[in-house]
């Protein structure tokens, strides 16, 4: 992150790479949630109590797919925000050879994102269940196909891999430690040798509990981590930082062992309508969202990914930090106006 002029920028700038995912979106009742166990604001791996799930809510009155899938939805913003040229974001993340694929296909290529799927037959195109209450959701995926991703069918081909090489920037979600941490590694490494950026995210707070290894494994090479308030407070306490305080944890979590000195790691955490911290140097600043009348709020769902495409969409032209986050706030006020992780047609961004 340097000067505040905008970069020229080509195709294949921007690589992300995680489960791929159709969202089916719909409003359901406070006894939906406690049928199947769900908490408000969670995300979930589904298990097979939830099988059922899946049936009843495309039951549901007023039903919405739209192609989610956390890291995608990411892409998809920057690419959104970034208008032209087209394919600055590339896409890796394995589907079915079924209709919602197709559907995921169509819709990526609509977003103008560069994705190279790994299409397989054992297993459907993954998908996740967005439980809406008010403006709280809970949201249950069922990886499926994006389960299947293979480092050596795909990430390792040689046309692939140099989609890969012309990146700048690296962004893969926390949840695909969970699919293929072999193929995260390849890419971090990739990034730390030739010093370049790679993103990531926390996630959910079950990563830092259940895949506690992959992700601290991964955590040498981050150069930018992403998280939410909770998901924060979920990995201070595994990691034993003994504190809740978010800016502490921030400084705590920017200070773990780096792979590339060159670059200092930046932490930053969204707080939903409080303030976004990051760190700033050796400091922990903060940094207010836009206003925004909660009446004007449809769907938090996506917020989070919607402030990562943002940021990500100002770090590929390499603005300042401050940019980088003000982009983000932009975004994740669009998306949260709307169901689903989706857009108007061009963003209103100077």
């Amino acid at each position: 992150m340097s000067t505040g002029r905008t970069t020229a920028l080509s195709e294949n700038t921007l690589f992300g790479m995680g489960n791929p995912l159709l969202d089916i979106s719909a409003v359901v009742d406070k006894d939906f949630l406690d049928k199947f166990g769900l908490k408000l604001n969670d995300q979930i791996l589904a298990e097979d109590k939830h099988k059922v799930l899946f049936e009843e809510i495309v039951k549901r009155s007023k039903v919405e797919y739209h192609a989610g899938g956390s890291t995608q939805n990411s892409v998809k913003i920057a690419q959104w925000m970034i208008q032209e040229p087209q394919k600055v974001a590339t896409f890796f993340g394995c589907i079915g050879a079924d209709q919602f694929g197709e559907i995921l296909k169509e819709k990526a290529a609509e977003a103008h994102v560069d994705a190279h799927y790994y299409e397989q037959n054992e297993e459907p195109t993954g998908t996740c269940a967005a439980c809406i209450t008010g403006d709280n959701r809970s949201l249950v995926a069922n990886l499926a196909a994006a389960n299947c991703y293979k480092k050596e069918k795909h990430l390792d081909l040689d046309s692939n891999w140099e989609l890969v090489k012309k990146a700048k920037v690296y962004y893969i979600a926390g949840f695909f430690l969970t699919v293929s941490p072999e193929s995260i590694m390849k890419v971090a490494k990739h990034a730390s040798d030739n010093n370049k950026i790679f993103c990531m995210n926390l996630s959910a707070p079950f990563i830092s509990q259940f895949f506690k290894e992959p992700l601290m494994k991964v955590m040498p090479y981050v150069d930018i981590l992403f998280g939410n308030e909770t998901e924060a407070a979920t990995f201070a306490k595994e990691l034993g930082f003994e504190t809740d305080d978010i800016a502490e944890i921030a400084n705590k979590t920017q200070n773990l062992p780096k792979e590339n000195t060159k670059r200092q790691r930046v932490v930053v955490f969204t707080q939903g309508k409080e303030d976004t911290v990051a760190t700033v140097g050796e400091k922990v600043t903060m940094f207010p969202v836009l206003d925004i009348d909660q009446n004007h709020i449809v769907d938090t769902n996506g917020a989070g990914d919607a402030f990562v495409g943002g940021f990500l969409s100002a770090l590929v032209q390499e603005h300042v930090l401050e940019e980088c986050i003000r982009a983000g706030h932009y975004a994740a006020n669009v998306i949260i106006r709307r169901v689903g992780c989706t857009f108007p047609e061009k963003p209103e961004f100077h």
